[in-house]
């Protein structure tokens, strides 16, 4: 007797096309297009799907959770100062105080969880997708992504004569880490101005990094390890709060951006708006 169920292979392959092709299509519009699943962006999409917006995280590996996964020096072990230990609280991530304000974690498990939440607040996720460049609208406002497979990179340049797609949304997060994908694409046009980032100085950058989130340029909201990029600011390594905080921060913002489209009187910015949590 089977122990499994009788399918035949094109009923999987029918699957995987239809499933995938028809969430893609749901998602040419979203609310917010996240780009880089680390746990900036994953922070940032959880939070923004926890309001009811619809939110498409991109990223361009075939995994998600960037160097979350990992901790540092290849040692799975990741650390958090107070009070980013109260996003893994929400999550269920199981930490533990190692000095006052200083708490650790196994990386592989925070990053699992971080990533259940996101999917289990209604971000969608598209993987092996790579940004390729922005969409912009009237006055040069960002207003999506243009987006191309990961593998098509790898290809000889003879090869990638391939055209990208293009997915529109009311705000884009970069969430792409040390490279700033997003970022760079408009200073490369002369619309923004990328200062590189800065050395590492864990007690300055963490703070700087959440202060800075936000919107620097119409409709493109930067987070985590992208800000330090765009501003120039010191880098943290392997200790994580601040990236929770900076997407939990960049949702906010996210939303502001959101509300003032919706709006017929444009909504002032700087009001707070609180995220679940």
């Amino acid at each position: 007797m089977a122990l499994f169920a009788k399918v035949t292979e094109s009923e999987i392959t029918r699957t995987i096309v239809e499933r995938f092709t028809r969430e893609f299509l749901e998602y040419v519009e979203s609310d917010a297009i996240v780009v880089g699943g680390g746990p900036a962006g994953l922070t940032a999409a959880r939070d923004l799907a926890l309001l009811g917006r619809k939110v498409l995280v991109v990223e361009a590996n075939n995994y998600l959770g960037g160097g979350f996964w990992i901790g540092g020096y290849l040692m799975n072990q990741l650390t958090i100062r107070h009070p980013g230990q109260e996003v893994l609280d929400e999550i269920g991530a199981p930490y533990e105080e190692v000095a006052p304000g200083l708490y650790a974690a196994l990386a592989p498990h925070a990053c699992s969880k971080l990533i259940a939440a996101a999917c289990d607040a209604g971000a969608h996720i598209v993987n092996m997708t790579s940004f390729d460049d922005v969409v912009l609208g009237e006055g040069d406002c960002v207003r999506g992504a243009v987006i191309n497979w990961t593998p098509i990179k790898a290809l000889p340049r003879a090869l990638t004569c391939l055209d990208p797609v293009a997915l529109e949304a009311k705000v884009v997060i970069d969430a792409s880490g040390h490279d700033a994908v997003v970022a760079r694409s408009l200073a490369q046009r002369g619309l923004l101005e990328v200062r590189g980032m800065g050395a590492m100085w864990v007690n300055e950058s963490e703070d700087a990094i959440v202060e800075h989130t936000g919107e620097v340029h119409p409709g493109l909201i930067i987070a985590g390890m992208a800000v330090s990029t765009v501003h120039g600011l010191p880098r943290m390594g392997p200790t994580f709060g601040g990236m929770l905080l900076s997407g939990r921060k960049a949702a906010q913002e996210a939303l502001k951006v959101i509300q003032s489209l919706e709006s017929p009187v444009t909504m002032p910015r700087k009001e707070t708006v609180p995220i679940p949590g």
